[in-house]
């Protein structure tokens, strides 16, 4: 049986998932391998059909965006049973994209042949199969630490928001751009992820109620099983943890779920969420790079990762474009961060790089700015869904502005950010990307006011949320502008990569980063073709959108004088010793 591959969230060396799984564990490629089934199972193949417009099943019974949950089962239900008539299959219908496009399932059948067989039907368009996207576990780069197990203060704080100096090379100044603006509460940023803990301090009065995307209007136990949350598809954007046990994986309950996955929960959405929106200036843990920017949680991500369509599903959401079956968006996102990533390319014609592509396209045209995480594949290609056109995707950086190890590259980085790394081989995370988690290592610990701390919280995971928290300053500042004019601004402001200088303890001449190929390379000086236009500069990007009001010389003082303001000034004086001089 080939089982489908998964996306993962892009983060990587999470505290909770070392300290369940092996330190020696290898990176994975972006697009995991099939994974063997359990002794007697049977495969189940998962695809996503397209219906030509043509099609008899599409015209005879009509699917609308705006239909209940009840209607759109019964359509997506007629719909796969015709089809398994035609074919000769048993067809389980899943829940519906758009008006022609819904997922099936069918048993004894990998992924891969169902769809063969199912694009043979007169009245099909195109079937995908409906691959699963997980996150990225340990990487194998040689400065990768070893776990240290005590909570502590990394002693850089949050070094990654700092003005950038010789030390901090990569720092992206958000200290600066605060003086021209903190965001605005119109300006909501879509989190697609693990869903968020809601009870966090540091992000009260930040999180809107969200869209759990897991199993939507389905009845499939694989999806009670991702979403480990009792239920299935619902308004309960909540984490409540994606750990995963040996247990999990013996009962089989979760296709493609290997003992690879073992591990305790990431709370990856959360740790996302802190570095967009947790709330500044008020006395507590950390700043987020939008201060006032709200977050919308969409819960895509499960145990092992989550499927394409949940994805797809979630983004149209989010940007409030109506998906059947599901609710309306009332507070449509202006930015999708999407820290999730796998293999795949959206321009080699296939089916799923189709519906990425038709996705982001439509996401764009609401007016949302989409932000990915390049890819953790240690210099390999950049995968879906930052490959995209019109996604905006960031490469990682060391504190120094190398390219980090675990990062992706390639010609569709838009730019790059810090990563986070530890230098140091063992011990506490020396640059570690500080944020909001939680303390449970299955289930939330209730109210917890965590952070990552010293834990080794790194990856391209953490690279785009700096970029998706400026994009939201952006649009705070000027709300008129469109996604182009976001990633424009993003791009033309960077300042330039360092080319010597900035080599580390792993390597201490780094070579300049090459074109990916099928070899791994680590520390590397970034160029243009490899990371992007160069390193995010939030000051600048904000102040080339919304210039610093002119300083004038009156009121506050330490404005500028001009020529003509001085002589009046001068010629003023004798006067005003003839006005002292009066009685």
């Amino acid at each position: 049986m080939s089982l489908p591959t998964s996306l993962r969230p892009l983060a990587l060396g999470l505290l909770m998932a070392a300290l369940a799984a092996p330190l020696g564990l290898q990176a994975q490629s972006a697009t995991a391998p099939s994974a063997a089934p359990s002794p007697g199972a049977e495969p189940i193949g998962r695809v996503v059909v397209r219906f030509k417009a043509s099609a008899q099943s599409v015209r005879a019974h009509a699917l609308s965006a705006r239909v209940d949950v009840a209607t759109a089962r019964q359509i997506a239900r007629v719909r796969a049973e015709g089809l398994g008539h035609r074919t000769g299959l048993a067809l389980r219908a899943h829940h519906s994209l758009d008006e022609r496009t819904q997922v099936m399932l069918a048993r004894g059948l990998s992924s891969e042949a169902l769809a063969a067989r199912l694009a043979r039907d007169g009245e099909i368009e195109f079937v995908a199969v409906d691959q699963r996207r997980r996150a990225v576990t340990v990487p194998n780069d040689p400065l990768y630490p070893q776990v240290n197990q005590a909570q502590g203060n990394n002693g850089h704080g949050q070094w990654y928001l700092m003005p950038p100096s010789k030390d901090l090379v990569s720092s992206i100044n958000a200290e600066g751009a605060w003086d021209l603006n903190t965001g605005s509460s119109s300006v909501v940023v879509a989190v697609l992820d693990t869903g968020v803990r809601y009870d966090h301090p540091d992000l009260a009065g930040k999180l809107l109620p969200g869209y759990d995307m897991i199993g939507a209007v389905t009845n499939d136990i694989d999806a009670l099983a991702i979403a480990n949350d009792g239920d299935r598809a619902d308004s309960d954007a909540s984490d409540p943890g994606d750990w995963v046990s040996n247990a999990d994986i013996e009962a089989g309950s979760i296709s493609g779920c290997t003992y690879d996955d073992v591990a305790n929960s990431s709370w990856h959405g959360t740790r996302v969420s802190g570095l967009i929106g947790a709330a500044g200036n008020n006395g507590v843990g950390i700043a987020g790079v939008s201060w006032s920017s709200k977050i919308l949680p969409v819960r895509v991500l499960g145990k092992c990762g989550g499927y394409d369509s949940d994805i797809w599903a979630g983004m149209r959401w989010a940007a409030g474009i109506a998906v059947p079956g599901l609710p309306l968006n009332p507070t449509p996102a202006r930015v999708l961060n999407m820290s999730l990533g796998g293999g795949g390319s959206c321009s080699d014609g296939s089916s799923t790089a189709t519906m990425y592509a038709e996705t982001v396209a439509a996401v764009r045209a609401k007016g949302a700015v989409i932000v990915a995480a390049a890819g953790n594949t240690s210099g390999l290609a950049v995968g879906l869904p930052a490959n995209c056109s019109g996604v905006i995707a960031v490469a990682g950086l060391r504190h120094v502005g190398t390219k980090v190890g675990f990062s992706s590259v390639g010609p569709e980085v838009a730019l790059a950010a810090p990563g986070g790394n530890c230098v140091n081989a063992s011990g506490a995370c020396l640059y570690p990307m500080l944020s909001t988690t939680n303390s449970g290592k299955q289930g939330p610990v209730a109210n917890d006011n965590a952070y990552t701390n010293s834990d080794a919280s790194v990856g391209t995971s953490f690279s785009a949320p700096l970029v998706s928290g400026v994009a939201a300053l952006l649009l705070s500042a000027r709300p008129d502008l469109t996604p182009d004019q976001v990633r424009q601004a993003l791009v033309s402001t960077v300042r330039p990569f360092p080319t010597t200088g900035a080599s580390s303890a792993g390597d201490v001449n780094p070579p300049a980063c090459a074109a990916p190929s099928g070899s791994e390379q680590l520390e590397c000086y970034c160029t243009t073709s490899t990371c992007g236009a160069g390193m995010l500069d939030a000051r600048a990007a904000l102040a080339s959108v919304a210039p610093p009001p002119a300083t004038s010389g009156g009121g506050g003082g330490g404005g500028a004088m001009s020529p003509a303001w001085l002589l009046a000034l001068l010629a003023s004086v004798p006067l005003l010793r003839r006005s002292r001089r009066q009685p």
